[in-house]
């Protein structure tokens, strides 16, 4: 099997780099056939899918089967956005259970440690599977903790996360699209080792053209796209300025 890094880069050669933030506020009734009717109508404007961990906790091991084998049938990649952080043992049992449910990659918090972080993308790769890594979040009040000095060379956190991820080999790191002079910043000291995933398109105020022109890979985009009266239209559009 091919690695992930490169099933999703198939993926957005042909569909553009928008990945649907798939994260339905409201009750949890009818989240997996909101979740498939997401796929089937606009899997041919994103290169994958995005499971927060508010919309796995109401459903069972079998209805994200179902929703990844849908996601599969359609040539996307689905990421598990769970945050994961925990000492090396748990993150590995927990991952190996993403896995099994279908899951392509996880989103993990880097400030697990620099070596539980090593271990979970080593455990990842031994699968062809993928880890991306935080590393500054698109709310505003990300700046509060993700730009505060630490170590004894105050450097912010986020460039200690940046310096983590390049050193653990993960495949990826997110920035959020509100913060473009950090994704230039992380772009230009990553080099293409790892590649930058920004969050905040639209709603969150993030411009589509300014983050890929900043050197992010990939959109994560939710209520732009299915709060839109016309969720097609708007995942094309965005489609086309990656595609651009």
């Amino acid at each position: 099997m091919a690695t992930y890094k490169t099933r999703i880069s198939r993926a957005a050669e042909k569909r553009g780099r928008v990945i649907l933030a798939n994260d339905h506020d409201g009750p949890p009734g009818g989240l997996e056939s909101r979740t498939i009717r997401n796929i089937e109508r606009l899997h041919g404007h994103v290169c994958g899918i995005k499971l927060n961990l508010h919309l796995l906790l109401p459903l069972g091991a079998a209805q994200v089967k179902n929703i990844t084998g849908t996601a599969h049938r359609f040539g996307l990649q689905v990421i598990a956005d769970i945050k994961l952080n925990d000492i090396g043992n748990t993150n590995r049992i927990a991952a190996e259970r993403l896995w099994a449910m279908g899951f392509d990659c996880v989103i993990a918090n880097p400030v697990m440690g620099l070596e539980s972080l090593k271990e979970l993308a080593r455990s990842a790769r031994r699968r062809d599977k993928g880890v991306v890594a935080l590393c500054h979040m698109s709310a505003p009040e990300a700046r509060i903790s993700y730009e505060m000095g630490v170590g004894r060379g105050k450097k912010r956190l986020y460039e200690v996360f940046l310096e983590w991820a390049l050193k653990a080999g993960v495949d990826g790191i997110v920035v959020g699209a509100t913060f473009p002079n950090i994704i230039k910043e992380c772009a230009k000291a990553a080099r293409g080792r790892l590649e930058i995933y920004s969050p905040g398109v639209g709603t969150q105020g993030g411009s589509a053209r300014a983050v890929l022109a900043a050197g992010s890979d990939y959109m994560i985009v939710g209520r732009s796209i299915l709060g839109a009266r016309d969720p097609a239209g708007a995942a094309r559009r965005l489609q086309a300025a990656c595609l651009d």
